[in-house]
This record gives C-alpha cells, structure tokens and sequence, in this order.
C-alpha cells in the first residue's frame, strides 16, 4: 500500500487524489446577482452541511492569486446566495453552467433554465432544482487556493410533495439529487441500503 507524504507532492496532485477519493460530494448549484442585476449560477462539489443551530452549510469556491470567481464577488457584496440541490434531469444544465462565459452574461439564460423570486433574499431560485436553500453569509474562510463560504440558511423551498410538515419529513424515494464522483464522474443515489435491520426499503424512503 503506498504511503503519500502531502509534504512532498504539488498542490494539483493532492487535489486529484483528495477529489477522487472523498467522494460521492454533493453539489451545490448557486445562484448570486452581482451589482448590475446579472444572475450568475455555478456548480460546486466541494460543499457540506455544518450544523442545525444555527442551518449552516459549507460551499468551497477555488481562487488564485490573479482570479476570483463570480460567485464569490457576488456574494462578498450582497452577503446573499442560493444553494440548489442537483438531480438526475438537472445534471446536464448545472455541468454546462461550470463553462467560462463573457463577464455579465448570465448562465442560467446561455443554458435555458428559469427561475422564480426566493423569499428571503435577492438571488432567484432555479424551478427545476427539487430543492432550494436561501442563504445570508455567515462566514468566509481564505486558504490559499480556497474562498469558503458558510451560509445560514433562512428559507428552504423543496419541490411539491417532497417534504411532509406534519412529520418533518423527506419523501426519499422521490428525491435523487447526484453526486461527484471525481474527475467529470457524476453518481446517482438511487442504490440506498440500510445496516443491522433498522430500517426496511419503504422505512428509508421517510425518515
């Protein structure tokens, strides 16, 4: 078994090997307005939930010495943003909002994605996304090679009949968001399992 030494190697082979090997990520599609009104909207897998008190969730945007991106201006001056949560028929739109584009156009029109007014805050919510989170900036973190945002969510906005609000809970079995599964590697979630007979198939599709 090879031991790797971080000390020894580059910073793009630690970020291959750490990319391909903590995965399934999930991935947040963000959507920021920046200062002329421009929707921005970009897919990001380095992203996790923090905690309940206070809703925080965790977005990884790179940077460079001489680049910054889109997302993280926008968010730095509005301290607003949405996290969408990515499905199967979704994929394809989000990947393709990854590309470059010309400074003030918006990706979500160059894909052909629409969207609605959130209720909280300025940046719009993607209709086709089956899951929305409205954030305001909690924190940002500065690493050498990373720009990490913690947003406390303020709303949530789920696609019809996903969540019960009597019970608090997801109907899973109506929910596959995807996962990053290194390089351009994309895994879906609908393979689900549940250890020393806690749950059977129709228990973990609520829980």
């Amino acid at each position: 078994m090879p031991d790797v030494d971080f000390a020894e190697i580059g910073e793009y082979p630690r970020y291959k090997l750490m990319a391909s090997l903590i995965v399934p990520r999930p991935i947040a599609f963000v959507t920021t307005v920046d200062a002329a009104g421009v929707v921005n909207a970009a897919p990001f897998s380095m992203f996790c939930m923090l905690g309940e008190e206070p809703p925080l969730l965790l977005v990884s945007l790179n940077r460079s010495a001489d680049s910054r991106r889109d997302t993280a201006r926008n968010i730095e001056s509005s301290g607003e943003f949405v996290v969408h949560m990515v499905d199967e028929a979704l994929t394809e739109a989000a990947d393709r909002c990854a590309e470059k584009l010309p400074h003030g156009v918006s990706e979500l029109e160059a894909v052909g994605l629409s969207t609605r007014p959130s209720q909280k805050v300025v940046p719009p919510t993607i209709e086709a996304a089956p899951v929305a989170f409205e954030c305001v900036l909690h924190e940002t973190l500065l690493t050498e090679s990373r720009e990490i945002v913690i947003g406390r969510i303020v709303s949530l906005h789920t696609r019809d009949d996903l969540i019960d609000t009597d019970a608090w809970r997801v109907r899973l079995a109506d929910y596959a968001p995807v996962a990053r599964f290194g390089a351009s590697f994309y895994t879906t979630t609908r393979d689900r399992f549940a250890v020393r007979g806690a749950a059977v198939a129709t228990d973990i599709d609520e829980l």
